[in-house]
C-alpha cells in the first residue's frame, strides 16, 4: 500500500461540518444527554439538583458551565456508593457489554452499541485501511486498552494480533512471521522493540514490514517519532483520550494538533474554578462524550492543554488539541498506565519498616523507567513489596532502598523528572 493510500480521505462526514453546523450539533447532542442523564442517572440528578441546574433551561453550549465539574479522582469513591456503578450508569450492570477495571481503581463500563469507545475515524486518520494486519501490544487482562483499540480496527477491516504487552521476542517474531504491518500500544514500548531487534541483528525496514504505528497512553516528543519514522519507514500518529470516555482526540497526517473528536463536547477549564477559557489560552482538558449509558458530564481529565482551531491541511474541520504540557494535580501516566499518590500509599501501609518513599520517573532513550525510592534499614521484604506493587499499580518498579534521612525533607509523592526533548 503506498503511503498516498494511508494519507488520503475523511472517515466520516461530521469531520467536515463547518464551525455553526458543529455547534448546532454538540447543542442537540447535549441537550439529548442531559435530558437522558437526569431521569435515568441518579448521581447526575443529585448533581444538578445540587447546583439548581434546570435542564430546561439549557439552550446554547455556553450554558454547559454552569454544571459543576467531574474529577477524575472522583469516580474511585463515587462508584462504590451504591448500584449502578453508585448511580453514575443509566442501565444495569447485566446490560453491559464488558467491564473493566483501571487503577485507581476504577471500573470502565462497556455498552453495546458499536464503536463504543470511538476511535475508528482516529485509527483511519492515523493511516489504517483495509487489510493491513495489525498488533495490539495494550493490555488485554481487565484494562479496557486492547480490546478498545481492537474494535476500530475491525471496523476498518484490518486483521489483529491481540499481542497483549508480552515477551520482546515473541513480539518481534509475529512482526516478522505475519508481515505484521501496523503496530498498536505505547511509543516508548515500540522504540523497545527496535532496539531489541537491532540488537539481534533485524534490519528494521527489510526484516520486518511496519508501514503505520497508533500510539497512545504517553507523552512523545518530535525527536522520538522522527527516530522510529525513520528507522522503520513508517507514519507515526497518536491518539488521546482516557478508559473513562474512550476517544477525545486523534492527529492526522500533518500532525499539527489532536482533531477533536465527533462523539464529545471538550472544553478547556480553569484547573481551579471550572470556568471554560478563550481558544489558546492552556487549561485543563472537560469532556463531554456524548454517551446516555455512562453520562460523565463535564470530566476533567487532569490533562493542560489548549484549542487551536486553525484550518487543518487534511480538509477536517474539527477544531484541534494542541499539545499535552503537563498535569494539574501530582497523578503521573507512566507506560500508558495512570499511578495515584493514594494507591502508592495504600501498597507502602503494608511496611511499617519504610519510614518515607518516593516514586521518580525518567525516560532515557525514550522510554520511561520508574524508580522506587524507599528510606528503610536493613530491609529485608523487597520480593514481596515489588510484588505487591506490581499487583496494586499494574506496574513493576525499580527499588531502590535508602538509608534513613537520604530524600530531602519535603518531596512530592511523585516526581516526574522525564525529558520531552
Amino acid at each position: 500500500m503506498t503511503r498516498k493510500d494511508r494519507t488520503e480521505g475523511i472517515y466520516s462526514r461530521r469531520e467536515v461540518l463547518d464551525e455553526g453546523e458543529r455547534r448546532q450539533y454538540c447543542a442537540l447532542q447535549l441537550k439529548e444527554l442531559l435530558t437522558y442523564a437526569y431521569r435515568y442517572s441518579e448521581d447526575v440528578k443529585k448533581r444538578f439538583d445540587r447546583a439548581q441546574f434546570q435542564v430546561d433551561k439549557f439552550k446554547e453550549l455556553s450554558d454547559l458551565k454552569h454544571i459543576p465539574i467531574l474529577k477524575k479522582k472522583e469516580l474511585i469513591f463515587l462508584q462504590s456508593m451504591g448500584p449502578r456503578l453508585g448511580g453514575l450508569l443509566t442501565k444495569d450492570l447485566g446490560e453491559l457489554r464488558r467491564i473493566f477495571l483501571s487503577p485507581g481503581p476504577i471500573f470502565d463500563p462497556e455498552d453495546r452499541s458499536d464503536d463504543y469507545w470511538g476511535w475508528t475515524e482516529g485509527f483511519y486518520a492515523a493511516g489504517f485501511r483495509s487489510g493491513d494486519v495489525a498488533q495490539v501490544t495494550f493490555n488485554y487482562h481487565l484494562a479496557p486498552a486492547g480490546l478498545m483499540f481492537e474494535e476500530p480496527l475491525r471496523n476498518l477491516n484490518c486483521a489483529v494480533v491481540p499481542a497483549g504487552p508480552g515477551s520482546t521476542n515473541s513480539q518481534l517474531e509475529i512482526m516478522q512471521k505475519l508481515r505484521v504491518t501496523g503496530y498498536v500500544g505505547t511509543p516508548s514500548y515500540l522504540m523497545h522493540l527496535a532496539q531489541k531487534a537491532e540488537e539481534a541483528g533485524l534490519n528494521l525496514r527489510k526484516d520486518l514490514y511496519l508501514e503505520v504505528a497508533f500510539v497512545t497512553g504517553e507523552k512523545f516528543s518530535e525527536k522520538m517519532r522522527s527516530d522510529l519514522e525513520k528507522k522503520f519507514d513508517l507514519i507515526m500518529r497518536q491518539g488521546y483520550g482516557t478508559a473513562d470516555v474512550g476517544c477525545i482526540g486523534y492527529e492526522c497526517y500533518h500532525k499539527n494538533g489532536l482533531h477533536i473528536t465527533n462523539r464529545a463536547f471538550v472544553e478547556i477549564c480553569h484547573p481551579d474554578t471550572g470556568i471554560p477559557l478563550k481558544d489558546g489560552e492552556v487549561g485543563e482538558i472537560v469532556i463531554t462524550a456524548f454517551n446516555k449509558t455512562y453520562p460523565l458530564i463535564r470530566l476533567a481529565t487532569g490533562d493542560l492543554s489548549y484549542i487551536d482551531r486553525t484550518p487543518c491541511p487534511c480538509g477536517r474541520s474539527t477544531p484541534r488539541l494542541g499539545n499535552i504540557v503537563g498535569r494539574v494535580d501530582t497523578t503521573a501516566r507512566i507506560k500508558g498506565m495512570f499511578v495515584y499518590p493514594h494507591q502508592v500509599e495504600q501498597v507502602m501501609a503494608h511496611f511499617e519498616e519504610v519510614k518515607r518513599w518516593q516514586i521518580e520517573v525518567t525516560n532515557p532513550g525514550g522510554i520511561d523507567e520508574m524508580i522506587l525510592n524507599i528510606e528503610v534499614s536493613n530491609f529485608k521484604r523487597e520480593d514481596e513489596l515489588l510484588h505487591m506493587f506490581r499487583e496494586k499499580i499494574k506496574l513493576r518498579p525499580m527499588l531502590k532502598v535508602l538509608t534513613p534521612g537520604s530524600l530531602p525533607p519535603q518531596i512530592r509523592p511523585i516526581e516526574d523528572k522525564r525529558n520531552w526533548d
